[in-house]
């Protein structure tokens, strides 16, 4: 497994229609930060805004600590959403339901951890960093959330950009379809 690098642009979703399953997972892959949400013993579900990390087997990597609720959460119940925010205007974003699991190796979180600073500062850290991370890493207590997604549900990119709603503002149904799902045949 390879994590992959902070993407140069993230993918834009279409205005015209719903997108395609390549692109749904293109979306996820070049995007960064996320929603992740996750099953509460009481009460309703509990959500935080987190960096996200693909990999190259179409996994979501997330960093947090081990006495935190997300990664005891994922321990009691591994189904977890994250709802992948686009950072530009028009604002689109794309539900992935996926089974997640706690993951414990040092090197993995301290991959992880590297890659989501990337993702933060847009600047790589070199090697020289590996050793304070690691002492943060473990300081810290971190863990990875290691999510494998099933399948994702679109919300089209669509807002007004004046107070034209009667010419200008449409939408369409989506539908949840399979992660790995193809892309339809075009007639």
């Amino acid at each position: 497994m390879r994590l992959l690098p902070l993407a140069a642009e993230p993918f834009t979703a279409p205005a015209e229609r719903d997108m395609l399953p390549s692109e749904r997972r293109e979306f996820v892959r070049t995007h960064r930060t996320c929603v992740l949400g996750y099953r509460r013993r009481n009460d309703g579900p509990a959500m935080s805004i987190v960096y996200y990390v693909p990999t190259d087997e179409d996994e979501l990597l997330v960093s947090t600590m081990a006495g935190r609720a997300k990664a005891n959460a994922v321990a009691r119940d591994p189904k977890v959403s994250i709802c992948v925010l686009d950072e530009r205007w028009p604002f689109s974003f794309l539900q992935v339901y996926a089974d997640a699991v706690v993951e414990r190796d040092p090197d993995l979180i301290v991959d992880v951890m590297m890659a989501v600073g990337w993702r933060m500062s847009g600047q790589q850290a070199g090697v020289e960093a590996r050793p304070f991370i690691r002492q943060m890493a473990e300081r810290e207590d971190r863990v990875v959330i290691r999510c494998r997604p099933y399948a994702t549900f679109a919300t089209p990119p669509r807002h007004l950009h004046a107070n034209e709603q009667a010419t200008q503002l449409t939408h369409w149904g989506s539908s949840s379809l399979p992660w790995n799902g193809p892309d339809p045949v075009a007639r």
